[in-house]
């Protein structure tokens, strides 16, 4: 069960309370200041770099304006100047910039920013109403990435995580089109959406040697067990540990209408025992060696490889005989010199397994082809590929 927890400010010298609200557990910030519109963004960017948040009261469209007036002054002292500074003196002394080095200041800037956007704090009821002048009606994101409400008194969020739940909900309502699926996939809040989907045409275009029982090890929104249903598949047991996914993948595979199919499990990398043996095992797991600071980055954030060493390091003792393990990664970690394909193979070989082939694909999302993203060089350069792993 959450831990409820309790915030209080001074406001019209009177003292307030509230419960703390922050999916990503963040926490409450120490000191509070009551604003409206009539605060200049520059004094308000100080405040919040100084560890001081906002709580905003007045018209709810000008709160935005704030928000992205302070976005900007983030910009202006962010990463890629930064980065530019590092490379240049970099190359003035005859050194070569480390792409490590680049990642983990845009990292950095990245966890920065959150911090600072997330500092400015909105007012939200029980019912999941914003009492502010041109609000939206939310309470049915809300409900949606929150669950219905049981609590009776109004809480504190910040701005940047209501934005974010309008902007999931609105996803979940329109999805997101899935070409091997022919339909839409609806994500939920908290769990990643499968707008790269390069890695899915691999998942539909890879040879099925008569495959009857497949696992689909961290399903998220349910995605690939859905394509291999529709490839035929007739038995697959996706797990993942998040609930949020559970339940979003439930969703999709329910409406795609391949529940008699599909099995939707809360399991920690492997179905248990009981579920038997696997012609097929799928694997997407997160592609970078990192720490996630939110749910959402855990789709993407992996510390020290831990879900893929976990997958490699087991596959093998539920996998039926000549059966398949495909292992779908990027080699983004390499480019940026998190991981080595040395170590990848490495890892592969003292799990037992094999590369019987290995299916690549370039990636298609913009920031691939855009040279002003920090990463770029590593970007321009990334290769999305599915591993056919056999046992030894």
């Amino acid at each position: 069960m959450t831990q409820v927890i309790n915030i209080h400010w001074q406001e019209s010298n009177q003292a307030k309370a509230a419960i703390w609200q922050s999916a990503a557990n963040n926490k409450p910030p120490k000191k509070i200041q009551v604003i409206d519109d009539t605060l200049k963004a520059d004094a308000a960017y100080k405040l919040v770099c100084e560890g001081t948040a906002l709580l905003w009261r007045g018209d709810f469209q000008n709160a935005k304006h704030m928000a992205q007036a302070i976005s900007r002054r983030i910009d202006n002292r962010d990463l890629k100047p930064k980065a530019r500074n590092k490379r240049n003196k970099a190359e003035k002394a005859g050194l070569e910039v480390q792409p490590k080095d680049l990642f983990h200041l845009y990292r950095k800037s990245q966890i920065e920013r959150a911090r600072t956007l997330g500092m400015l704090l909105v007012e939200l009821t029980a019912d999941y109403r914003l009492p502010y002048h041109r609000a939206p009606d939310i309470a049915a994101a809300c409900e949606h990435a929150y669950g219905k409400s049981v609590s009776h008194q109004s809480c504190l969020v910040s701005l940047r995580e209501i934005l974010g739940i309008i902007g999931a909900y609105e996803w979940h309502k329109k999805g997101v089109a899935i070409a091997p699926l022919a339909a839409n996939i609806t994500p939920s809040y908290g769990v990643y959406s499968p707008v790269r989907g390069e890695y899915l045409t691999l998942v539909n275009t890879a040879p099925l040697n008569q495959v009857e029982v497949a696992f689909d090890i961290g399903t998220g929104t349910g995605v690939i067990a859905a394509i291999l249903a529709k490839r035929g598949v007739k038995k697959i047991i996706a797990t993942d540990l998040a609930s949020r996914a559970l339940v979003c993948a439930k969703h999709n595979i329910q409406k795609l209408g391949y529940a008699n199919q599909v099995q939707i499990l809360s399991a920690d990398l492997f179905p248990p025992v009981s579920a038997g043996l696997a012609d097929l095992i799928v694997c997407n797991p997160p592609w970078l060696p990192a720490k996630a600071n939110s749910a959402i980055e855990q789709a993407v954030y992996d510390p020290d490889s831990q879900m893929l060493k976990g997958f490699l390091a087991g596959v093998k003792n539920y996998l039926a005989i000549n059966g398949e393990a495909w292992l779908i990664l990027s080699d983004f970690a390499t480019h940026l010199a998190l991981r080595s394909a040395d170590e990848l193979q490495q890892w592969i070989v003292d799990a037992g397994l094999t590369v019987v082939e290995k299916l690549d694909i370039a990636p298609q999302h913009g920031k691939a082809s855009n040279p002003a993203d920090p990463l770029h060089q590593a970007r321009s350069k990334e290769v999305t590929s599915l591993y056919r792993l056999r046992v030894v």
